[in-house]
């Protein structure tokens, strides 16, 4: 692994460590001052964003662990989240129970779906299993409309209700933000972390070559499960904080089009890459937030017709023109371009590595 020059391991820890120098250490602080500061000097409708930019990394790190770790691929997260929204908000609105204690039960409920919808991977994979959690997109909705529609709201929105910690409601998105991005950060480090233990390594086997990996005693199933099982945690974390932030969740909320959209973003930030994720999500929100400001302006000047085409068809072409511009010119997405230019200001001005 390349590594700083002058930067020499003396012992096991020292090698296993993430921020290797001191200026990086003080950087990483700075940074997270930074971050969890930006409530005091950020706007509230920027927050909004922040905070929904947060509760989607969450979810995309599932997929990332999922589909770039471990290789198999996914397109039921949304289903996942919605499985961990609904049990949450069902525990709260029904059973009495405080949000701290209901988010777990939500948590593990959505690991319990992503177990069963990962069943098929034993025997199929690729396109097949890609189909095997389409499958999954379509039945926890009918499930969560149809089922009991009396505790669901059907096809209506369920309200959420607010949700306090020790006595102080968070009622703004300030407020939130403190719980949302302490989430995000704990998760990305967490992901992180996996990369360097036996079951992040078994991950990466199971994806180069399942075969060999089972030839050299790894059991190939239980490590594709638990990777279905980890995905979904994290969904189903991400839909429990879904729910407290859009404070109503409707089955549209999760369907097949925000599975694509997360897919997508570990596609663009870098399949395998933790901090590619990050970027991934920060890149496609920005972009969807801008086409949501440009597309009026655009329709602006059409007829009424065309107009609204192109207000509801702009977004989806510009995630797909990304999606196409990165999987041509740069497949390993924004982790590989911010690993150049770190590479390059790290090496400056010397020319060689």
């Amino acid at each position: 692994m390349w590594r700083p020059c002058g930067v020499f391991d003396d012992s096991y820890v020292a090698e296993m460590t993430i921020v290797r120098t001191w200026p990086q250490r003080i950087m990483t602080i700075v940074g997270l001052v930074i971050l969890f500061l930006m409530p005091l000097y950020v706007p509230g409708y920027i927050l909004n964003t922040v905070n929904h930019i947060a509760i989607t990394i969450i979810a995309v790190q599932g997929v990332n662990i999922l589909s770039g770790m471990t290789g198999q691929i996914t397109l039921g997260q949304a289903s996942f989240m919605a499985v961990g929204a609904y049990t949450t908000t069902l525990l709260i609105k029904f059973a009495g129970w405080n949000f701290w204690m209901a988010m777990p039960i939500g948590v593990a409920a959505a690991g319990f779906v992503g177990i069963i919808v990962g069943l098929p991977s034993l025997r199929v994979k690729g396109f097949y299993l890609a189909l095997a959690t389409v499958a999954a997109q379509f039945i926890i909705p009918w499930l969560i409309i149809n089922v009991r529609p009396d505790l669901t709201g059907g096809t209506d929105t369920l309200t959420v209700p607010m949700i306090s910690i020790f006595g102080m409601k968070l009622d703004t998105q300030g407020k939130l933000f403190y719980v949302f991005m302490t989430a995000a950060v704990l998760v990305t480090a967490g992901t992180r972390n996996i990369l360097r233990t036996r079951l992040g390594r078994a991950f990466i086997m199971v994806r180069d070559n399942d075969r060999s990996a089972e030839i050299l005693g790894v059991s190939v199933f239980k490590y594709k499960l638990l990777s279905f099982f980890v995905c979904a945690m994290l969904a189903g974390l991400a839909g429990s904080l879904y729910a407290v932030w859009m404070r109503g969740i409707a089955p549209d909320h999760f369907s097949l089009h925000e599975s694509i959209w997360y897919l997508g973003m570990v596609i663009v930030g870098g399949m395998g890459n933790v901090a590619g994720a990050v970027f991934g999500v920060i890149l496609i929100r920005s972009l969807s937030l801008l086409v949501t400001y440009i597309g009026p302006m655009i329709g602006g000047m059409l007829p009424s017709a065309q107009a609204i085409a192109v207000e509801s068809g702009l977004g989806p072409i510009v995630f797909g023109l990304v999606v196409l511009a990165f999987l041509i010119f740069e497949p390993k997405g924004l982790s590989r371009i911010w690993e150049r230019v770190r590479d390059f200001y790290r090496l400056w001005p010397y020319p060689y590595k």
